[in-house]
């Protein structure tokens, strides 16, 4: 996996890409009915739908994501979720001016600007 990663970042692809630890460390938060919160600590019993690390690629198109991931070091039955990242423009005409300059302030103040 180290060499794959290796070729992304070479690529120019690679923004960031992390491991998680197991779900029996994590914990999940529901939001319920009244503003109560419901904490449930981990394991979590549907293995198969947690997620166990992720990538983030800077990438023309999820076409072009499918086929750099199609060279992952993966085991055979391995499954893998390829989701682009929402911008301002999938929000329409919801995302007002006002919260496109609040957002815009966020991702300077925070270093992601681009």
């Amino acid at each position: 996996m180290g060499e794959f990663n290796e070729r992304l970042v070479e690529a120019g692809i690679m923004l960031a890409g992390e491991g998680l630890h197991p779900s029996s460390r994590g914990r999940r938060v529901r939001f319920d009915p009244g503003g109560r919160h419901t904490v449930i600590d981990g394991p979590f019993a549907e293995a198969r739908e947690l997620l166990g690390g992720y990538w983030m690629w800077q990438v023309r198109s999820l076409d072009e994501a499918t086929e750099w991931i199609k060279r992952a070091p993966f085991p055979p039955g391995a499954e893998l979720e390829l989701r682009p990242v929402m911008g301002m423009d999938d929000f329409g005409e919801a995302f007002t001016p006002e919260l496109r300059a609040r957002e815009q302030h966020l991702r300077e103040l925070t270093g992601s600007s681009d």
